[in-house]
């Protein structure tokens, strides 16, 4: 799963329960997983523009949470503990750049995003609101080091679209595995193929999905001995 969810003020994009009996209930196995997690509590960001959740990602990409957001925190600072704008991106060296704890390839792909905004390639939030998830998919995979998973990321946690299946994600194909009681995680192909029911809701089964894949980490983590 993403480090962590995006911090309250943001928009609650998770179904009411009637919707989830709706969209849900006919299958046993994803409506105990549901009633055993409780209530879904996926949020947008309202605050966030596209291009600075892509910087986000960019920073975080094969890190752990903490060290992630120390680093993002490093870069922020350099604009007086704010996300740096694209031209202000721009006019930092490489030299300071690496101060923050960014690689060198991280730089490059940062850099290619500013410079993706400076030319609308990397849509303001008004304009991605007016998009459909795949066309922000097409234009934004373009940019190197965004891939598809980096933009189903920034659709569900930045923009709040309700229906998006992230079915690369291991741990959604784990939490789906652990819902479902299979042996091995399914490949994406099969994931999409058997979570296509859920539309319009497969934002929240995804975050379900997360949560049933930490319940398992949890679980593995007992002393069988002490408990």
């Amino acid at each position: 799963m993403p480090v962590e969810d995006p911090p309250a003020p943001g928009r609650l994009i998770a179904p009411s329960l009637d919707d989830l009996r709706t969209a849900f209930a006919l299958d046993a196995d994803v409506w105990a997983a549901i009633e055993r997690i409780g209530p879904c509590r996926l949020r947008g960001d309202d605050g966030l523009e596209p291009y600075e959740a892509l910087l986000r990602a960019i920073a975080g990409q094969q890190l752990h949470g903490r060290a992630a957001r120390a680093i993002f925190g490093r870069l922020c600072a350099l604009t007086e503990d704010r996300i740096p704008g694209p031209a202000e991106l721009l006019a930092h060296d490489e030299q300071t750049l690496r101060g923050c704890g960014l690689s060198g390839a991280k730089i490059v792909a940062m850099r290619g995003v500013a410079e993706a905004r400076l030319d609308g390639r990397v849509p303001s939030r008004a304009e991605a609101d007016e998009l459909d998830d795949e066309t922000i998919v097409r234009k934004l995979v373009t940019l190197r080091g965004v891939g598809r998973w980096t933009v189903e990321m920034l659709l569900m946690f930045t923009l709040g679209r309700p229906d998006v299946m992230p079915v690369d994600d291991f741990g959604v194909r784990e939490g789906w595995r652990r819902i479902k009681g299979y042996d091995a995680p399914v490949r994406p192909k099969a994931l999409g193929l058997e979570t296509a029911m859920f539309s319009p809701w497969r934002s929240a089964l995804a975050w379900y999905c997360w949560r049933a894949s930490e319940e398992g980490k949890k679980a593995a983590d007992v002393n069988p001995l002490t408990g």
